[in-house]
């Protein structure tokens, strides 16, 4: 919401529109992968080790999220 609320701040343009709705995209993929994590640690006393893929997509979702909300202030 605050992507979306940034990028209408100073009117409506296709750039802003785009970049809220890829950081849309990317809290929705974090949330997927924070939630099967937390299924994998709940589901076991003793759960398997974070896959590094897994790590992985979670590290770079979380830059391109950074990156998003960058470019929505500037």
């Amino acid at each position: 919401m605050l992507a979306v609320k940034t990028a209408l701040h100073g009117g409506v343009s296709v750039a802003g529109g785009l970049v809220s709705a890829l950081c849309c995209g990317l809290w929705l993929g974090f949330l997927a992968l924070a939630h099967r994590r937390i299924r994998d640690l709940a589901s076991s006393p003793r759960p398997a080790a974070l896959a590094p893929r897994h790590a992985t997509a979670t590290v770079l979702i979380t830059v391109a999220l950074a990156a998003c909300g960058a470019a929505l202030l500037f």
